[in-house]
């Protein structure tokens, strides 16, 4: 066990801070889905095409997290957040005024580029702020943010196209970011300039091309249950030469180097696991509410708020638990509530009643906060402030992989057994208890390598 230190209260008031960008992310990143249709008929668009406000958001995501350990490097993380939030701000206020779906399509992009830079970025100010030591309670503190928002963007969203139209699912954003902008910049460190050379430009059209293919394919395999492998092929070929490249060249993009450390690449690749295993769970408990208990958006949300709730109560106990007594033993406990609070269901029939099921998913709700986050942190535990990073880029791209592969298999999984909801349901969860019971086995690994 170690002694924890006490963290200041600037400490405390960056880590806030840096919340604001988090949550606008991830909140942004469920939200909008819930307008599309809304949207098509308002700018008079085929949905298939609507709908990549959505996808195309998630494409940018994934465009942008490379780039973030050389912009890092290069201009200080500070200064990088503080241009991301900018930039997903301003070009949130131009999703809204857009007059067409060509151009709502466009400006989406580009606020997914700035809110793919802002929790890696984010998560370096706050590395390089605490240290290794500190470091559970501010990552815990911004996994609030990044685990709820998705949770509550049902809700919001539902709320907002109740009595408003679908731009303000974007205007939300301006008083979010535009607070987060006045507090960070009187308060955020600005961070510090390393001389990186230039950027492999080689390697970022290889990752630029190559993710989104894949991430592509993997988030239509869950849509529609058909994997398209003429398009995951290219994608996994490019991804493939670009580590080759990385590991070869003077100044990757990526440090892949960071995987030499044992610990850290137990920890990392067990990031991703539990992911997939978060990511995927979402999805079951969504469409549980949806397709097997008939609510509505608003109805899905409000039944979602004690799963939230659970997840953002019990994360500052998860961080302050991780800096005194490690990241495993933490993860295990997760895991064993998550196995804990799963198994009923597969024994449950969809109509049990909402006393039951609120009582499960509030401790499922913990298990995630106790399950995901420990091992993000456990990996940048390893690694040395200038690092930072990379780490928190490449971390950051396994949990996006990772969640949209955990995604796609449990909605495929499910989809499977329609329109029996009983069976679909009752096997999403007892999967999902199989999952859980898969992080006990990487939590094992990450304390074997420890």
């Amino acid at each position: 066990m170690t002694t924890v230190a006490p963290l200041d209260r600037a400490t405390w008031r960056i880590c806030w801070i840096i919340v604001f960008g988090a949550f606008a992310s991830g909140l942004d990143a469920s939200v909008v889905t819930i307008g599309l249709d809304s949207i098509s008929n308002d700018l008079g668009a085929d949905l298939s095409v609507t709908q990549w406000v959505a996808s195309g958001y998630l494409l940018a995501l994934a465009l942008s997290l490379p780039m973030t350990g050389w912009l890092a490097r290069r201009f200080g993380a500070g200064r990088v957040w503080l241009v991301a939030l900018a930039a997903f701000t301003v070009s949130s206020g131009l999703c809204a005024a857009a007059p067409d779906v060509v151009l709502l399509i466009a400006f989406r992009f580009l606020q997914g580029l700035a809110g793919g830079i802002l929790i890696p970025a984010g998560q370096t100010v706050l590395g390089q702020q605490v240290g290794a030591a500190r470091l559970g309670r501010v990552m815990a503190t911004l996994g609030i943010a990044v685990s709820v928002a998705p949770a509550v963007g049902p809700l919001a969203g539902g709320l907002i196209l109740h009595g408003l139209s679908w731009p303000w699912l974007f205007l939300i954003n301006l008083p979010i970011g535009a607070v987060g902008l006045v507090l960070g910049l009187r308060y955020v460190p600005r961070g510090s300039r390393e001389s990186t050379g230039g950027i492999d430009f080689v390697g970022l059209a290889l990752i630029a091309a190559g993710l989104p293919l894949v991430l592509y394919t993997v988030t239509t395999w869950g849509d529609t249950g058909r994997l398209q492998v003429p398009i995951l092929l290219p994608g996994l070929a490019l991804l493939t030469w670009f580590v080759m490249r990385c590991l070869r060249h003077p100044r990757p993009l990526l440090d892949f180097s960071l995987y030499r450390n044992r610990l850290y690449r137990a920890a990392s690749l067990a990031a991703a696991f539990n992911g997939a295993l978060i990511f995927g769970s979402g999805i079951v408990v969504t469409l549980y509410f949806q397709l097997g208990r008939h609510l509505d958006f608003v109805g899905t949300g409000l039944s979602l708020l004690g799963f939230a709730g659970a997840t953002a109560a019990i994360a500052p106990v998860t961080g302050r638990a991780v800096d005194r007594y490690g990241a495993a033993p933490v993860a295990l406990v997760g895991a064993v509530l998550a196995v804990a609070s799963t198994v009923p269901f597969a024994f449950l029939p969809v109509d049990a009643p909402g006393v039951v099921v609120q009582v499960l998913l509030a401790g499922f709700g913990a298990s995630v906060a106790l399950v995901s986050m420990p091992m993000g942190i456990a990996a940048y535990k390893t690694v040395e402030p200038s690092r930072l990073p990379d780490a928190a880029a490449q971390v950051t791209i396994l949990l996006r992989v990772g969640g949209s592969l955990g995604g796609a298999v449990f909605a495929v999984l499910i989809a499977g057994r329609l329109p029996d909801v009983d069976t679909a349901f009752r096997l999403g969860f007892l999967a999902i208890s199989v999952g859980a019971v898969g992080a006990l086995g990487t939590a094992w690994l990450v304390r074997r390598a420890s």
